[in-house]
C-alpha cells in the first residue's frame, strides 16, 4: 500500500516526483521538485507541469524520490495545486490494474477518473458562471483580472490566462475561482439536475368534523365547481392518502382554477413536494415496509454466502422486490460505517432510485451521473474524499470515485451492456473492475439481474461466485400472458395493417377503451433503414463510413448514426436518374407515423435516440407517462430499461426477428434478455399484462425460452454451444481492431501484425478480417480476435506478451498511419 503520510524532507534535499499526466503515453514522467515545495509534495496531490514545448497539464504526484531520471533532465513542476491529496492510494492502484488489464495507459484511466475540473490543461476553457452572484471588491487583483477579460470575451483557455498574467502558476488561481462558483469548466457545462416537484392537495384539518364540513358545503352551493372539486377530494381521500393536483383536476372535471380558489379560501392546503419520477413505485417508498418470505429467504442466503464469498449473484424475475434487499443490505453496511456504492446501468433511466433511497437514509447519499456539471461532480468528489457520503448511487464512471472502505458494491441489472466501455480507452467493464475495487477494499459484491450475463450465472454454478434466486414476483403478481404471432401467416390471410398483426391492434385498441397504456419495441430508430432505388438498386451511403444512410422524417435528411454525417434526402437517384424511390425496413419514426394514421385518437410519443437527446426530454416523457398523457409509447431499448407505471398493460414487440437474426455469438443471449426485460414492463401492478411478440419464425426457441420464462434452459443450450466454439465463459477474448485511411496499407500492417502474433500464440489468433462496418469515419478497419483458454492460460502473461508484439510493431515504418485499438472482454 501506498505511503500517504506528509513526508518531512530537508528543505536542501533534492527530490523527484513520478506524476501521471492525463495523456496516452507508455511511461510516466518525472519531475524536479524547487526546495520551497519540497514539504508540499505528497502522493495523490495535483501539480501543475509542463510537458512538451510549452502546454500546461496538471498531473497526479504518484511517487516521490531522489533519483533523477537517466535518459532525460528532468523539468521543475511549476507549483502545487491541493493542500491535500484529491486520489487516494487505492485509487492510484485500482488505476493501474484498469490500465494493465484492459491494455491501456495509466494517463488514459486518469483521463475518464477525474472530473473535467480537477485536470486543467493549456486547452482547457473557462468561462463564467453567470447564475452566480460575486463582489469584485473580494477578489484579490490576478482574480479580478481573470474575471474582468471573461466579461469582455466570453471563453478564454488557460494558455490565454497564462499570457494575461504573465506566468505559469494560474491554476492555483482558477481553482480558487473554481471553489468559489465563479468560473465554469466549459466541457462540462450544463443545465443543472432540477429534481420533479409535485404539488399534493389535503383538505384544511378544520373541516374534518361533520358540522363544519356541512356548512362548508352550503356555502359553496354557488359555486358548483369547487363544490365538484371538495366532493372528489374526499372521495380520493378514502382511497389514497397523497392527492395530486392533476388527479384531483382530472376526477373532478373543476379546472384549475376552482382548485386554485379553495387553496386561497384555505379549504385546501397546497404543500409542494420533490417526488420520484415515477410514481408506480411510491408503494415500496414506505420507510417500514416488510419483506416477503422469499424476500426474507433471499436475504439470509446472500448474508450467509457472503461470509464465505466475495461475491454473490441475485438473480430473480422481473419485479421481485429485488431493490428492497439493497435497501436492507445497504442498512447493514450503514450500521456498520463503511461505504456502499450502487451501481445503474443507466442512471437517467431510473431516476427514481434516487429519491426511494434519499427517504430511507437522507444526507448519507450522494449520486454522480452525466446529468451533472462539472461543478457538482467535483462536490461528489470531495465529499466522498472527506467521508461525507456513505452511499453512492451512480453509473459506470462512479467506481472511480475516492472511496475510503468500500463495504459493499451492488451492480444492478448485472447482464447490461451499458457497463462496458467502448471508446475512448480505458475500454473497461463497471462489472468486472466492481469486483476488483471491490476486492481492494476487502469489501462484498452483489450482482442483481432477472436475466444474468452467462459470465456470472457460470461463475455462480461453479461455486466462484454465490448464488441467491427468487423465482416469484413480489406481491405474487403473475408474470405477462405471452403470445407470439406468425408475420407470415398475417401477410397470407391479408390481416397485417402496415407492421401491426390483427392480434396486437386488437390488444391495443381493447387496453385504450380501458384506458390503459401500451408500449411498442422496435430495435431500431429512425423512418427507413435503406433507401432504393428500384431501376438500379443504387442506395445512399455515407461518405465517412461503410454503411447505407437511415431516412429520418423528421428532419427530411438521411443520416448516419455512426459518425453523425447528413445529406438530403434525394427525389431522383443519383445513379440511373430514376425517380422510383422507395423506403425499405422501419424504425420507431416509421412505428409512429403509421399509428397516427391508423389510431387517430391515441395519443403517441416516441423514446429514442433522437427524441432524448436534450437533458429533460427523457423526464418529459416519463412524467407524460405518468400523467396518462401518453397512450401508446414507441421506442427503441430504452424502453426495456426502469419503466415502472401501474396501467402499461399491452407490450408489442414489432419485430423479434431483428434481435435473433444478428450475426453475434452472444445474439440469443442478447435477446433473451432483452425480450424478458421488456416483457416485464407489462402487469407490474396487480393486473396481469399482455405481450405480443410478432415474428417471422414464431418456432424460434429462444421465444419458446421467453414464454416459459425458462433461462436456465436458454443457460444450458447456449452453454453447450460456447464450450465447443471456444467462447467465454470457457475462453477470454481479445479482440485488436487496427485502422488506417489507406485500405491498401491497412491490407499490408493487418497481415503482419497476425502473422508476428501467431509466432507467439498459434492458432488462437483467427483474422484479420473485416468486421460488419469496415469503414467509420474515413478509417478503414481490419479485427484480429485473440482466443485464450480460461483455466490453463496466463492471461496476465499473455498481455506482457501482446504489448511486446504491439510495440515492435508500432516502431517499424509499416506501421506509419495506423492505430492499434486493443479491446480485452470486449462484449
Amino acid at each position: 500500500m501506498l505511503d500517504f503520510a506528509q513526508p518531512l524532507h530537508n528543505e536542501r534535499e533534492t527530490l523527484f516526483v513520478e506524476v501521471i499526466l492525463p495523456l496516452a503515453i507508455a511511461k510516466n514522467y518525472t519531475y524536479r521538485v524547487p526546495f520551497e515545495l519540497n514539504d508540499s509534495v505528497a502522493i495523490g496531490k495535483r501539480v501543475v507541469v509542463q510537458f512538451g514545448k510549452s502546454k500546461l497539464y496538471t498531473a497526479i504526484i504518484s511517487s516521490i524520490g531522489n533519483q533523477a531520471p537517466e535518459k532525460y533532465e528532468a523539468k521543475y513542476i511549476i507549483d502545487i495545486m491541493d493542500d491535500a491529496p484529491v486520489v487516494n492510494a487505492r485509487q492510484l492502484l485500482f488505476w493501474k490494474w484498469l490500465a494493465d488489464y484492459y491494455l491501456c495507459h495509466v494517463g488514459e484511466v486518469m483521463n475518464a477518473a477525474l472530473p473535467a475540473a480537477l485536470k486543467l490543461a493549456s486547452e482547457t476553457k473557462i468561462v463564467l458562471n453567470k447564475e452566480f452572484e460575486y463582489n469584485k471588491a473580494d477578489l484579490n487583483d490576478k482574480e479580478y483580472l481573470i474575471i474582468d477579460a471573461l466579461e469582455i470575451q466570453p471563453e478564454l483557455s488557460v494558455s490565454d490566462i497564462v499570457k494575461l498574467l504573465g506566468q505559469k502558476t494560474v491554476m492555483p488561481l482558477l481553482r480558487a475561482l473554481f471553489e468559489k462558483n465563479i468560473i465554469h469548466i466549459s466541457e462540462e457545462v450544463s443545465d443543472k439536475y432540477k429534481p420533479r416537484r409535485r404539488t399534493f392537495i389535503t383538505l384544511n384539518p378544520v373541516y374534518s368534523n361533520p358540522e363544519s364540513l356541512k356548512e362548508l358545503f352550503t356555502i359553496l352551493e354557488r359555486a358548483p365547481k369547487q363544490l365538484d372539486a371538495l366532493l372528489a377530494c374526499i372521495q380520493l381521500s378514502r382511497k389514497q392518502k397523497l392527492i395530486t393536483k392533476a388527479e384531483l383536476t382530472e376526477a373532478s372535471g373543476a379546472g384549475a382554477a376552482a382548485i386554485k380558489a379553495l387553496i386561497d379560501k384555505e379549504v385546501f392546503i397546497a404543500d409542494e413536494r420533490t417526488v420520484s419520477r415515477l410514481m408506480g413505485e411510491e408503494h415500496e417508498l414506505d420507510e417500514n415496509f416488510v419483506l416477503s418470505d422469499n424476500q426474507r429467504a433471499a436475504l439470509k442466503n446472500i448474508n450467509t454466502q457472503f461470509a464465505d464469498k466475495d461475491v454473490v449473484l441475485l438473480h430473480g424475475v422481473t419485479s421481485s422486490g429485488k431493490t428492497q434487499i439493497y435497501i436492507r443490505l445497504i442498512e447493514q453496511m450503514l450500521a456498520s460505517g463503511r461505504q456502499t456504492l450502487y451501481l445503474l446501468p443507466e442512471i437517467a433511466l431510473t431516476t427514481h432510485i434516487v429519491e426511494r433511497l434519499r427517504r430511507h437514509f437522507g444526507n448519507h447519499i450522494g449520486v454522480y451521473h452525466s446529468k451533472f456539471n462539472d461543478n457538482e461532480r467535483v462536490e461528489v468528489w470531495q465529499k466522498v474524499l472527506k467521508g461525507d457520503y456513505q452511499i453512492i448511487l451512480g453509473a459506470r464512471s462512479s467506481v472511480f470515485l475516492p472511496f475510503d472502505d468500500l463495504g459493499l458494491i451492488i451492480v444492478d441489472e448485472e447482464h447490461e451492456s451499458s457497463y462496458k466501455q467502448y471508446d475512448p480507452a480505458p475500454r473497461y467493464n463497471a462489472r468486472d473492475a466492481s469486483i476488483y475495487l471491490g476486492a481492494l477494499h476487502s469489501g462484498k459484491v452483489l450482482l442483481g439481474s432477472a436475466t444474468p450475463s452467462f459470465e456470472s450465472y457460470y461463475n455462480a454454478k461453479t461455486e466462484k461466485y454465490g448464488l441467491a434466486e427468487m423465482p416469484e414476483r413480489f406481491g405474487g403478481v403473475e408474470l405477462p400472458e405471452i403470445q407470439v404471432v406468425s408475420i407470415t401467416e398475417e401477410t397470407k390471410r391479408k390481416t397485417m395493417q402496415s407492421h401491426f398483426s390483427s392480434v396486437l391492434m386488437r390488444d391495443i385498441e381493447e387496453a385504450l377503451a380501458k384506458k390503459e397504456q401500451v408500449i411498442l419495441f422496435q430495435n431500431r430508430r429512425g423512418y427507413a433503414p435503406v433507401i432504393i432505388c428500384k431501376t438500379c438498386a443504387y442506395s445512399p451511403k455515407c461518405i465517412n463510413c461503410d454503411v447505407t444512410l437511415t431516412y429520418h422524417k423528421s428532419s427530411g435528411k438521411l443520416h448516419c448514426h455512426y459518425c453523425g454525417y447528413r445529406e438530403d434526402s434525394p427525389s431522383i437517384c443519383p445513379a440511373c436518374g430514376s425517380a422510383h424511390l422507395e423506403h425499405k425496413g422501419f424504425g420507431t419514426e416509421k412505428v409512429e407515423d403509421e399509428l397516427t394514421i391508423l389510431l387517430p385518437d391515441a395519443r403517441i410519443a416516441r423514446m429514442d435516440l433522437d427524441t432524448t437527446r436534450s437533458k429533460m426530454a427523457f423526464q418529459n416523457i416519463l412524467n407524460d407517462i405518468e400523467e396518462k398523457k401518453i397512450d401508446i409509447l414507441v421506442g427503441t431499448q430504452m424502453v426495456a430499461k426502469g419503466l415502472d407505471f401501474p396501467d402499461i398493460t399491452v407490450i408489442g414487440i414489432i419485430s423479434a426477428d431483428s434481435l435473433l437474426k444478428y450475426p453475434d455469438y452472444r445474439a440469443n443471449e442478447r435477446s433473451f434478455q432483452l425480450l424478458a426485460q421488456v416483457s416485464g414492463r407489462a402487469g407490474r401492478r396487480g393486473k396481469q399484462g399482455k405481450v405480443v411478440i410478432q415474428t417471422y419464425d414464431p418456432t424460434h426457441r429462444v421465444i419458446a425460452q421467453v414464454i416459459s420464462n425458462d433461462y436456465l434452459d436458454l443457460y444450458n443450450t447456449e452453454i453447450v454451444e460456447r464450450k465447443a466454439f471456444k467462447y467465454p465463459p470457457f475462453y477470454r477474448i481479445i479482440n485488436l481492431d487496427i485502422k488506417h485511411k489507406d485500405p491498401e496499407k491497412l491490407y499490408h500492417q493487418a497481415e503482419y501484425l497476425a502473422i508476428e502474433l501467431r509466432k507467439h500464440f498459434g492458432d488462437r489468433v483467427i483474422g484479420p478480417e473485416f468486421p460488419l462496418i469496415n469503414r467509420i469515419r474515413n478509417y478503414y478497419i481490419k479485427s484480429i480476435m485473440l482466443k485464450f483458454e480460461k483455466d490453463t492460460v496466463s492471461i496476465a502473461k499473455v498481455k506482457v506478451i501482446l504489448q511486446d508484439v504491439l510495440l515492435q510493431f508500432q516502431t517499424t515504418n509499416l506501421s506509419k498511419g495506423c492505430i492499434v485499438q486493443p479491446d480485452v472482454d470486449p462484449y
